[in-house]
Protein backbone atom coordinates (compact mmCIF):
# COMPACT_ATOMS: atom_id res chain seq x y z
CA UNK A 1 0.00 0.00 0.00
CA UNK A 2 1.42 3.65 -0.96
CA UNK A 3 2.66 5.43 2.20
CA UNK A 4 0.09 7.91 3.39
CA UNK A 5 1.18 11.35 3.40
CA UNK A 6 -0.02 12.62 7.20
CA UNK A 7 -2.27 15.91 7.88
CA UNK A 8 -4.34 17.83 10.49
CA UNK A 9 -7.56 19.80 9.74
CA UNK A 10 -8.72 22.88 11.49
CA UNK A 11 -12.23 23.26 11.67
CA UNK A 12 -14.93 25.32 13.37
CA UNK A 13 -18.38 24.17 12.06
CA UNK A 14 -20.56 21.57 10.67
CA UNK A 15 -17.22 19.86 8.85
CA UNK A 16 -18.77 18.93 5.68
CA UNK A 17 -15.41 19.54 3.73
CA UNK A 18 -14.49 17.54 6.57
CA UNK A 19 -16.32 14.41 5.54
CA UNK A 20 -15.32 15.00 2.26
CA UNK A 21 -11.40 14.20 2.97
CA UNK A 22 -12.35 12.13 5.10
CA UNK A 23 -14.23 9.75 2.57
CA UNK A 24 -11.29 10.68 0.37
CA UNK A 25 -8.89 9.11 2.74
CA UNK A 26 -10.88 5.80 2.42
CA UNK A 27 -10.51 5.09 -0.76
CA UNK A 28 -8.09 2.60 -2.21
CA UNK A 29 -4.79 4.60 -2.98
CA UNK A 30 -5.40 8.07 -1.41
CA UNK A 31 -1.97 9.70 -0.73
CA UNK A 32 -3.28 10.91 2.37
CA UNK A 33 -4.68 10.54 5.58
CA UNK A 34 -6.22 12.42 8.52
CA UNK A 35 -4.57 11.95 11.98
CA UNK A 36 -6.17 14.73 13.48
CA UNK A 37 -9.08 16.78 13.84
CA UNK A 38 -8.52 20.40 15.99
CA UNK A 39 -11.64 22.66 17.00
CA UNK A 40 -11.78 26.04 18.73
CA UNK A 41 -15.46 24.97 19.09
CA UNK A 42 -16.03 21.90 21.70
CA UNK A 43 -19.96 22.02 19.81
CA UNK A 44 -18.78 21.52 16.16
CA UNK A 45 -20.26 18.72 14.85
CA UNK A 46 -16.93 18.45 12.77
CA UNK A 47 -15.82 16.69 15.95
CA UNK A 48 -18.71 14.11 15.65
CA UNK A 49 -17.81 13.25 12.19
CA UNK A 50 -14.30 12.39 13.14
CA UNK A 51 -15.05 10.53 16.05
CA UNK A 52 -17.14 8.40 13.77
CA UNK A 53 -14.27 7.46 11.51
CA UNK A 54 -12.02 6.69 14.52
CA UNK A 55 -10.22 9.69 14.12
CA UNK A 56 -8.30 11.74 16.97
CA UNK A 57 -9.67 15.39 18.03
CA UNK A 58 -8.91 18.01 19.76
CA UNK A 59 -10.62 21.39 21.00
CA UNK A 60 -8.53 24.35 21.57
CA UNK A 61 -11.36 27.08 22.31
CA UNK A 62 -9.71 30.36 21.23
CA UNK A 63 -11.50 31.70 24.64
CA UNK A 64 -9.13 30.10 26.72
CA UNK A 65 -6.67 31.57 25.74
CA UNK A 66 -4.98 35.18 26.94
CA UNK A 67 -3.50 35.62 23.48
CA UNK A 68 -3.77 34.46 19.46
CA UNK A 69 -0.28 33.76 20.47
CA UNK A 70 -0.72 31.56 23.28
CA UNK A 71 -4.25 29.95 21.57
CA UNK A 72 -1.90 29.28 18.51
CA UNK A 73 1.39 27.87 20.41
CA UNK A 74 -1.53 25.11 21.39
CA UNK A 75 -2.39 24.28 17.99
CA UNK A 76 1.32 23.78 16.55
CA UNK A 77 1.99 21.78 18.99
CA UNK A 78 -1.16 19.45 18.98
CA UNK A 79 -0.36 19.46 15.35
CA UNK A 80 3.30 18.46 15.75
CA UNK A 81 2.37 15.74 18.36
CA UNK A 82 0.33 14.45 15.61
CA UNK A 83 3.53 14.51 13.05
CA UNK A 84 1.43 15.43 10.69
CA UNK A 85 3.23 16.70 7.52
CA UNK A 86 0.53 19.31 6.42
CA UNK A 87 -2.41 21.42 7.27
CA UNK A 88 -5.95 22.05 5.95
CA UNK A 89 -8.53 24.55 6.78
CA UNK A 90 -11.85 23.20 6.18
CA UNK A 91 -14.22 26.01 7.96
CA UNK A 92 -11.57 27.27 9.98
CA UNK A 93 -13.02 30.32 11.19
CA UNK A 94 -10.34 32.21 12.52
CA UNK A 95 -7.57 34.28 11.55
CA UNK A 96 -4.31 32.97 11.65
CA UNK A 97 -1.08 34.80 12.64
CA UNK A 98 2.41 35.51 10.65
CA UNK A 99 3.37 32.81 13.54
CA UNK A 100 1.51 29.92 12.86
CA UNK A 101 1.70 30.63 9.09
CA UNK A 102 5.55 30.60 8.81
CA UNK A 103 6.22 27.55 11.01
CA UNK A 104 3.91 25.65 8.23
CA UNK A 105 5.14 27.48 5.58
CA UNK A 106 4.01 26.13 2.30
CA UNK A 107 2.20 23.10 4.54
CA UNK A 108 -1.33 25.00 4.89
CA UNK A 109 -4.31 24.71 2.13
CA UNK A 110 -7.40 26.78 2.59
CA UNK A 111 -10.84 26.26 0.66
CA UNK A 112 -12.63 29.81 -0.27
CA UNK A 113 -16.20 29.84 -1.60
CA UNK A 114 -15.42 32.33 -4.29
CA UNK A 115 -13.06 32.70 -6.98
CA UNK A 116 -10.07 34.39 -5.62
CA UNK A 117 -9.06 37.20 -5.49
CA UNK A 118 -13.01 38.45 -5.89
CA UNK A 119 -14.82 38.09 -1.99
CA UNK A 120 -12.04 37.26 0.12
CA UNK A 121 -13.32 37.36 3.83
CA UNK A 122 -16.22 35.97 5.49
CA UNK A 123 -19.66 35.46 4.48
CA UNK A 124 -18.04 35.10 0.11
CA UNK A 125 -21.14 33.45 -1.10
CA UNK A 126 -23.37 35.94 0.31
CA UNK A 127 -21.69 38.86 -1.08
CA UNK A 128 -21.46 37.25 -5.10
CA UNK A 129 -24.71 36.46 -4.84
CA UNK A 130 -25.68 39.76 -3.52
CA UNK A 131 -23.59 41.74 -6.06
CA UNK A 132 -25.18 39.89 -8.91
CA UNK A 133 -22.21 38.33 -9.88
CA UNK A 134 -22.99 35.76 -13.20
CA UNK A 135 -20.18 33.51 -12.04
CA UNK A 136 -18.25 33.18 -8.58
CA UNK A 137 -16.98 29.56 -7.67
CA UNK A 138 -14.58 27.85 -5.53
CA UNK A 139 -10.86 28.55 -4.64
CA UNK A 140 -8.61 26.41 -2.80
CA UNK A 141 -4.85 28.18 -2.22
CA UNK A 142 -2.03 28.19 -0.16
CA UNK A 143 -2.39 29.71 3.22
CA UNK A 144 0.25 32.88 3.71
CA UNK A 145 0.57 35.69 5.64
CA UNK A 146 -2.89 37.95 4.59
CA UNK A 147 -6.51 36.95 3.64
CA UNK A 148 -7.21 34.72 1.30
CA UNK A 149 -4.10 36.18 -0.39
CA UNK A 150 -2.05 32.78 -0.68
CA UNK A 151 -0.85 31.32 -3.77
CA UNK A 152 -4.21 29.45 -5.90
CA UNK A 153 -4.14 25.76 -6.66
CA UNK A 154 -7.28 24.97 -7.83
CA UNK A 155 -10.29 27.09 -8.72
CA UNK A 156 -13.65 25.76 -10.28
CA UNK A 157 -15.97 28.55 -11.55
CA UNK A 158 -20.02 28.40 -10.82
CA UNK A 159 -22.52 29.74 -12.95
CA UNK A 160 -25.70 31.70 -11.53
CA UNK A 161 -28.93 31.10 -13.01
CA UNK A 162 -31.10 33.78 -14.22
CA UNK A 163 -33.17 33.28 -10.95
CA UNK A 164 -30.79 31.96 -8.48
CA UNK A 165 -31.71 31.75 -4.83
CA UNK A 166 -28.69 32.30 -2.04
CA UNK A 167 -29.46 28.35 -0.88
CA UNK A 168 -29.34 27.27 -4.30
CA UNK A 169 -26.29 28.75 -5.11
CA UNK A 170 -24.89 27.40 -1.45
CA UNK A 171 -25.65 24.05 -2.57
CA UNK A 172 -23.62 24.58 -5.83
CA UNK A 173 -20.92 25.84 -4.11
CA UNK A 174 -20.48 23.13 -1.63
CA UNK A 175 -20.89 20.65 -4.35
CA UNK A 176 -17.71 21.97 -6.02
CA UNK A 177 -16.08 22.56 -2.16
CA UNK A 178 -16.42 18.85 -1.51
CA UNK A 179 -14.68 17.19 -5.30
CA UNK A 180 -12.24 20.02 -5.07
CA UNK A 181 -10.67 20.09 -2.00
CA UNK A 182 -9.73 16.43 -2.16
CA UNK A 183 -8.25 16.76 -5.54
CA UNK A 184 -6.19 19.53 -3.80
CA UNK A 185 -5.07 17.43 -0.60
CA UNK A 186 -4.46 14.49 -3.34
CA UNK A 187 -2.07 16.50 -5.16
CA UNK A 188 0.06 17.94 -2.27
CA UNK A 189 0.08 14.27 -0.75
CA UNK A 190 1.77 13.35 -4.25
CA UNK A 191 4.21 15.97 -4.59
CA UNK A 192 2.65 17.20 -7.26
CA UNK A 193 2.18 21.04 -6.43
CA UNK A 194 5.16 23.74 -7.35
CA UNK A 195 4.74 26.96 -5.61
CA UNK A 196 6.62 29.54 -8.02
CA UNK A 197 5.83 32.99 -6.52
CA UNK A 198 2.25 33.43 -7.41
CA UNK A 199 1.94 30.85 -9.57
CA UNK A 200 0.98 26.81 -8.39
CA UNK A 201 2.07 24.42 -11.12
CA UNK A 202 1.32 20.64 -10.79
CA UNK A 203 3.74 18.37 -11.89
CA UNK A 204 4.09 14.85 -12.51
CA UNK A 205 4.41 12.97 -8.66
CA UNK A 206 7.21 13.30 -6.86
Amino acid sequence: MTKRCPLGVLVSGNGSNLQAILDACEQKNFPAEVRIVISNKAEAYALERAHAKGIATAVVSHGEFPSRGAFEEKLISQLESSKVDFVVLAGFMRVLSTRFVRHFAGRILNIHPALLPAFPGTHAINQAWNYGVKVTGVTVHFVDEGTDTGPIVLQEAVALDEKESLESLEEKIHSVEHRLLPEAVRLFAEGRLRPEGRKVRIGDPS
